[in-house]
């Protein structure tokens, strides 16, 4: 798994080159080789309620596409298998359809409030659902009002770390108002003492 090797065509190599950063990214590419997803990668992507997958169709375009869910929708399976149950959305099926032409995927997850980004090559299996009803029932959260509709299984065949650099710091509105419900009781506490 070396996400350096894999994301730098011929092409990139010759723009890094006249931009002055080739040397830099080709002593990367010699300590980017990973055996698998490492606990900080699971942790990071069992906290995420939402990614972004790319996906590319017999029209030669690349489609970009939000999938969401619960805090921890996309489960990782082992350090090389990550799955999550695709909702019913807008029904256009257009990630889903390019899929039937070409398996290959690149997803990116957001930490906003941590400025953190992983980016992962995979390559993309759709099953349905009764496929592995076993898996269908792992990745199942009852509490979440949304009706799924197949798994993705993603096979992920390299991964890295982006900087965080031009990621503007967010917060969940919930963590927020978590916040300013605090906040409140203190203020209220503090009257309370005062009177």
């Amino acid at each position: 798994m070396n996400y350096s090797i894999t994301a730098f065509t011929n092409d990139i190599k010759d723009v890094q080159s006249e931009q002055g950063s080739r040397d830099s990214y080709a002593r990367h590419e010699e300590r980017s080789d990973r055996s698998g997803l490492g606990t900080a990668e699971e942790h990071f992507i069992s906290e995420r309620d939402s990614l972004f997958m790319a996906t590319y169709g017999q029209n030669g375009f690349p489609y970009i596409q939000h999938r969401g869910g619960p805090k921890g929708f996309l489960q990782v399976l082992d350090d090389q298998t990550l799955a999550f149950l695709d909702f019913t959305g807008n029904k256009q099926y257009i990630s889903v359809g390019n899929l039937k032409a070409h398996d290959k995927v690149s997803l990116i997850m957001v930490d906003y409030a941590a400025r953190a980004r992983l980016k992962l090559y995979a390559r993309a299996e759709v099953l349905a659902l009764d496929d592995d009803p076993s898996l269908t029932q792992r990745l199942l959260d009852t509490t979440y009002k949304s009706r799924p509709e197949r798994i993705i299984l993603l096979h992920v065949e390299a991964f890295d770390w982006n900087c965080p650099q031009h990621i503007p710091q967010l917060f969940h509105a919930d963590e927020v108002q978590a916040l300013i419900a605090k906040k409140d009781e203190q203020i209220t506490e503090l009257e309370a003492r005062i009177a």
